[in-house]
């Protein structure tokens, strides 16, 4: 079987490879990334690598021959950063997810799947939980999920087009693990907030809007998710969380505070929103009100359908980043990326 990762590099596109390194029915590996890796260290290892900008507007022609001879292509690559630049993360996740869409079918491709997000939902309830079904408009105020959301229509289009192509689209909570600490804490909260204190000793409390309710999963889990839905041919939308729910008091303990303290989330977004338009930090306002309005989501699909079971606790996988934050755990030998 051979694989095409697209995104290979990032924080999920790593775990996936080392994921699919251990399916004894892939024999073939492609890695596509903007910016090559060290190839002599695993999971990179014994990989085909080729650079390839997805935003760029030859992506589709230079991706054609990449994907042809495949069995699946995984979709994964998506800028976070520079989130001051709109157009330019357009360029990325919108017209990226387009010119591998359309370079995956001209190849002849039958089966591609896709990173979504649980922010490309609309905003919806946090004391019950909704299914794969639940509105895909996402939260306007914030450009990650319109984007997400744009994706979403575009899939659907593309499935009418092409109905003999098997589409999956993962909507996974927030994806932690502690070997992309680095790269996630440039992108979140940029350089000049210091990390190497939280080795030490952990923030007594921890601010947080009490409508701060949202899920999580490990990366390991959603590359998990993925390798299945390959091997059973599954197509369709999944949502990939684990347990438990993080709340405000659930959050604090994970990450060895005392407790936690409620904000207004009014207060919150605009103290966000100036640092950011400030570029004191990379995090733009939108990202609380992700937090604080997608909804609860259902994983019974993925139980189902995929034979889907996370491995790593919710409480432990954001432990386990914050750990890796204040250890400056990287992925790559290259620097993190950075929001400022």
């Amino acid at each position: 079987m051979r694989i095409v990762v697209v995104g290979a590099t990032g924080n999920l596109g790593t775990a996936t490879l080392e994921r699919l390194h251990d399916a004894p029915e892939v024999t073939e590996l492609v890695g596509v990334a903007r910016r090559l890796p060290d190839d002599s260290r695993a999971p990179y290892a014994g990989v085909e690598w080729h650079a390839v900008d997805v935003g760029a507007p030859d992506a589709a022609a230079e991706l054609l021959p990449l994907l042809a001879g495949a069995d699946a292509v995984v979709h994964l690559a998506w800028a976070l950063q520079p989130n001051h630049d709109e157009a330019a993360m357009w360029a990325t996740n919108v017209e990226g997810t387009a010119a591998v869409f359309a370079a995956a079918a001209a190849a002849g491709v039958r089966h591609i799947l896709t990173a979504s997000s649980v922010g490309a939902y609309s905003p919806g309830p946090k004391h019950r939980r909704v299914d794969e079904a639940w509105p895909t408009g996402g939260i306007h105020t914030s450009h990650y999920s319109r984007q997400k959301a744009a994706n979403e229509r575009a899939i659907d289009l593309f499935e009418s087009e092409h109905p003999g192509i098997l589409v999956t689209r993962m909507r996974p909570g927030l994806v932690f693990q502690r070997r992309a600490a680095a790269e996630i804490a440039g992108l979140f909260l940029g350089p000049l907030l210091p990390t190497g204190w939280l080795t030490v000793v952990r923030p007594p409390i921890v601010p947080l809007p009490s409508q701060t309710i949202f899920q999580a999963v490990h990366a390991s889990d959603v590359a998990d998710a993925f390798w299945r839905a390959i091997d059973r041919g599954a197509p369709g939308a999944f949502n990939l969380a684990a347990e438990p729910v993080l709340d405000p008091p659930t959050i604090a303990r994970a990450i060895g505070a005392r407790r936690s303290i409620p904000v207004r989330a009014g207060v919150a977004r605009l103290l966000v929103g100036l640092t950011w338009r400030l570029h004191l930090q990379p995090t733009n306002p939108g990202w609380i009100d992700i937090a604080t309005t997608v909804p609860l989501m259902s994983t019974d699909r993925a139980r189902t359908v995929l034979g889907w079971v996370p491995t790593v606790s919710s409480t432990d996988a954001l432990a386990e980043i914050v750990e890796g934050v204040g250890e400056h755990s990287r992925l790559i030998s290259s620097p993190p990326l950075r929001g400022l």
